[in-house]
C-alpha cells in the first residue's frame, strides 16, 4: 500500500526588486528548476533561518529556555546545541564566583 501526501499550495503575489529577481533567475538556471519551485525553496530556507535566528536571540536575551528555543527553531536539542556553538551565542550567565562555587560543589559531590 502506498501513502500519497498532497500539498495544498496557495498563490502569493509579491512585488520584488529587480536585483532579487536576478538572483532568483540565477538560482533557476543553476538548479535547473522552475521559478515557482525555486521561490518556494528559498522561502522555506529563509523562514528556517529566521526561526533559528529568532530562537538564538530569545535564548541569548534570557527570554526562553534552551529547550523552548530548540523547539522554536524546529531542531533537536543536539542540533540546536551545535547551532549555538557555531554561532558563538552566549546564553549561560554565571559570574566567575558562581562558576567556581558550582565547580567546587560538583567536585565535592563527586567525592561522596
Amino acid at each position: 500500500m502506498y501513502t500519497v501526501n498532497v500539498l495544498t499550495l496557495k498563490p502569493l503575489a509579491v512585488r520584488i526588486p529587480k536585483e532579487i529577481e536576478k538572483e532568483i533567475l540565477e538560482v533557476v538556471e543553476r538548479a535547473k528548476l522552475d521559478k515557482a519551485t525555486v521561490v518556494r525553496n528559498l522561502l522555506e530556507l529563509g523562514i528556517a533561518e529566521w526561526r533559528k535566528q529568532t530562537a538564538l536571540e530569545l535564548l541569548r536575551d534570557g527570554k526562553v529556555t534552551f529547550a523552548k528555543a530548540a523547539e522554536m527553531a524546529k531542531l533537536s536539542l543536539w542540533e540546536f546545541a551545535d547551532l549555538v556553538k557555531q554561532r558563538n551565542v552566549e546564553w549561560v550567565r554565571f559570574s566567575p564566583e558562581e562558576i567556581e562555587k558550582e565547580l567546587k560543589e560538583a567536585s565535592a559531590a563527586k567525592r561522596k
